[in-house]
């Protein structure tokens, strides 16, 4: 663990920081003062996706730099296309859809951009959203083990584009529509309900694990299929499930769907988030670097759980402190790192 800790500490945190600040320079000076604000916005608030993301860069080895390069390019377009959903007045899915067509073409090599902006009035981010696709591609289109993660890869980005895509209609046809989305997998699910399984598509942990190892020689079909089967549904839920559980106070004051918040009782909701995490680890147990896969694990708890609106919400922070008793003496360990990152960086990791 402390060699662990030491590689992200020296490796991770400073190369996911030099690509936010290209990215974020890129950003400034989008000509669109609407997309500028928006994808300003992602830097503001959730930097902390490309310090979780950026960690599964330690298992592309040598390539380590171009795997961070690829993960901040994809998560800053995740976070970039939920602001300009989550902003947006007019709730219509075929705009939230042709924004979302960028994270497709981000993971397929050679594909043709598109207007992504063509169904809303402001337009111009100066190649801001394009470039980001192409540093994806680009990267991508170099690794000897795309082919084997390619289908992979875009089933996990079709679960999170129709999450994300859906969760932004029109507020009073959203929860219909995912429970019907909900009710055709439903039979290809392990048990959990129509909202765990909707938290399990807002991850991209799963995708950043796959590139990661793509960059290996050794990554065939098997390997890919494992990895994908590793992390999705539970370490995918695991990790938006403690999103939603911090979130719960932002949420209802804006109105937003929070998936934690559907569970029937507290005692239900630290049971099943329990549930999460022990099924979690099962499913990375088989994987090479396993445990570098459970400290994944523990280390979303760390993550999350030391964020600064924890401590004003009593019921949030009760929920962080079972599940940091179910990750053991390492979940703490990381818990106390982070609170004491954050304590000397304004509470914020970067």
């Amino acid at each position: 663990m402390p060699t662990l800790t030491s590689a992200i500490i020296r490796k991770i945190f400073p190369a996911v920081r030099v690509q936010l600040k290209i990215w974020r320079e890129q950003a400034e000076k989008i000509p669109s003062p609407d997309l500028r604000t928006q994808a300003l916005a992602s830097f503001d608030s959730k930097t902390f996706h490309c310090a979780g993301g950026g960690m599964y860069g330690l298992l592309a080895e040598e390539r380590i730099e171009e795997a961070i390069r690829f993960i901040v390019a994809y998560q800053t377009i995740c976070d970039y296309l939920d602001n300009l959903c989550e902003q947006n007045a007019s709730f219509d899915p075929e705009d939230f859809r042709l924004l979302h067509l960028s994270m497709r073409h981000a993971l397929t090599p050679g594909a043709q951009l598109e207007n992504y902006y063509a169904l809303r009035k402001e337009q111009d981010d100066h190649g801001y959203l394009a470039n980001l696709v192409k540093v994806c591609q680009d990267f991508l289109s170099s690794l000897p083990g795309y082919e084997a993660i390619k289908p992979h890869l875009l089933e996990l980005m079709d679960y999170y584009c129709f999450i994300q895509i859906h969760n932004h209609i029109a507020p009073e046809k959203r929860r219909l529509t995912l429970e019907k989305w909900f009710e055709k997998h439903e039979d290809y699910l392990p048990a959990m309900t129509w909202y765990e399984f909707v938290a399990c598509c807002g991850s991209t942990m799963g995708i950043y694990a796959l590139v990661s190892s793509a960059c290996r020689k050794d990554c065939d079909d098997a390997l890919a299929l494992s990895i994908k089967e590793a992390h999705f549904p539970w370490v995918h839920g695991l990790n938006f499930l403690l999103d939603y559980l911090i979130d719960q106070g932002e949420d209802k004051n804006g109105e937003d769907l929070n998936f934690y918040s559907f569970y029937p009782s507290d005692s239900t909701a630290k049971e099943r988030m329990s549930y999460f995490y022990r099924q979690a680890n099962i499913s990375v147990s088989a994987l090479p670097h396993a445990r570098f896969h459970k400290y994944m694990n523990q280390g979303l708890i760390a993550l999350y759980g030391s964020d600064p609106k924890v401590n004003s919400q009593k019921k949030v922070l009760k929920a962080v402190r079972q599940l940091l008793k179910e990750g053991g003496i390492t979940a703490w360990v990381f818990y106390y790192g982070c609170r004491l990152y954050r304590r000397m960086s304004s509470g914020e990791l970067f």
